[in-house]
């Protein structure tokens, strides 16, 4: 192959790293903007995290015998000084890095949000990517059940005020770790007497992380997961008063629930609460939130002993399921698409847009697509297809005159409809069209 056939090559995107294109912004917006005022509505503040962190921190905080840590991880030696650096899979442990490193804890406990990009390397498939995205939060310095209700309660409206339905909540409690030490040697002891039909993760697990074999998806090891011992058979009286405690909160705010012995999470640093909400409509990948409590976490990054709980949600998951549901937005058009024609009206036509723009108004300049003058009847195309309210035409006549042409492009139900044309003087144009919007938002009310 030439040199110059290389260049001229198309190239790609990484598989599983996907772009979002303009079409797509509209939902992705709507998401983030109904999010943002759900965690507004609960007092948590935004944090952001740098997406490279030192490859300790994910073992030493996820757990190196984990799935993401032994298999998902992009990990990378940094050519300028050795470093051992990954793209981070997972937002917690560097909230909580930050945390410890800039001492927000001094002065109490903190309420914190994150949302960004992702890093896994696994096999994409739907609603599973290698670059995807997640909100989370993280609640700091709180012991109590309230908290692990709170953050649950506030999945519950996220999905009411996105229009969700189906999205059902499953809970557990892991205990603590002298409880799970129990546990593991009795669960250890009898899947050993079935290691003979353990799969090869299970075989891998059996020693390393056998809680994990419960959560098999492997539908011969099916059985074999429901008639192991179970860890809630093993809890004492602080764990059970705390996940009692969970119900109880929950049941008063009536938010339905199932207790699943068989959920544990696939990361180590869960104790007591965890939980997922999960549906039916994403295929295989079917939980679009998870968290729970993680007290030990930022004692083992190097912090002070203290409480904390949280969740992460997939966005693109939910982005799916709003997709399904049929609930996409309609993307709203600008509200002026200013039409020209002339060296003089385009002047004048780049002195009116600005000053629309000052008024607050989303303002549309058509610019030439290949340097030549346009004819107004492809401009008014354009105009159309932008979805403006209205178009503001400039040409020598209305240049002389001192006014331009103002003509409604969409009725009061938004579909496009061919308005009454106005005459108005350039010095009332921004006032004309104001009113003209208020009047036709009260319209489209009635």
């Amino acid at each position: 192959m030439t040199e110059q056939k290389r260049k001229l090559e198309k190239l790609a995107g990484v598989k599983g790293m996907n772009d979002v294109l303009p079409q797509d912004a509209a939902l992705w917006e709507f998401f983030e903007s109904t999010v943002k005022s759900m965690l507004r509505a609960y007092g948590y503040q935004n944090i952001r995290t740098p997406i490279v962190e030192h490859t300790q921190l994910f073992t030493r905080g996820i757990g190196e015998v984990t799935d993401i840590v032994e298999k998902e991880m992009y990990s990378f030696v940094d050519s300028l000084n050795g470093e051992q650096l990954t793209l981070r899979p997972e937002g917690t442990a560097a909230a909580v890095r930050a945390t410890i490193e800039h001492n927000l804890l001094y002065d109490g406990p903190k309420r914190l949000w994150y949302i960004g990009p992702m890093f896994r390397h696994e096999r994409p498939q739907r609603g599973r990517y290698r670059q995807f995205h997640q909100v989370g939060v993280e609640a700091l310095g709180f012991a109590g059940p309230d908290a692990d209700a709170e953050i649950i309660l506030m999945c519950q409206r996220l999905w009411d005020d996105l229009g969700l339905t189906g999205i059902r909540l499953e809970i557990n409690s892991l205990g603590l770790a002298e409880e799970r030490a129990r546990h593991r040697v009795e669960l250890v002891s009898y899947l050993e007497k079935h290691v003979d039909v353990l799969d090869a993760d299970a075989t891998r697990r059996l020693y390393t992380n056998p809680l994990r074999v419960l959560d098999t998806k492997n539908p011969a090891l099916q059985e074999i997961a429901r008639n192991a011992p179970k860890l809630v058979d093993f809890l004492g009286d602080e764990s059970r008063q705390h996940f009692e405690g969970l119900q109880r909160l929950l049941k008063a705010n009536n938010i339905p629930f199932t207790i699943n012995p068989r959920l544990v999470r696939g990361l180590d640093y869960y104790n007591l609460t965890v939980f997922e909400w999960v549906t039916d409509k994403l295929g295989a990948q079917g939980t679009v939130a998870a968290g729970g409590r993680y007290d030990p976490l930022i004692e083992q990054l190097g912090g002070k002993p203290t409480a904390a709980c949280g969740w992460a949600m997939g966005v693109e998951r939910i982005l799916e399921l709003l997709k399904e549901d049929d609930l996409v937005p309609h993307e709203e058009g600008c509200d002026v698409y200013v039409v020209h024609q002339g060296d003089a009206a385009r002047e004048q036509a780049f002195i009116i847009a600005e000053r629309l723009r000052d008024t607050g108004l989303d303002v549309i300049l058509h610019c030439s697509p290949d340097g030549a003058p346009s004819s107004f009847k492809s401009q008014m195309k354009r105009a159309d297809a932008s979805g403006a309210a209205f178009a503001v035409i400039l040409g020598e006549d209305e240049i002389a005159s001192g006014n331009v042409a103002v003509k409604p492009l969409r009725d009061t139900s938004g579909s496009a409809e061919k308005g009454e044309q106005r005459t108005v003087p350039v010095e009332n144009l921004t006032e004309f069209l104001i009113n003209a919007m208020v009047a036709t938002a009260e319209d489209g009310e009635d």
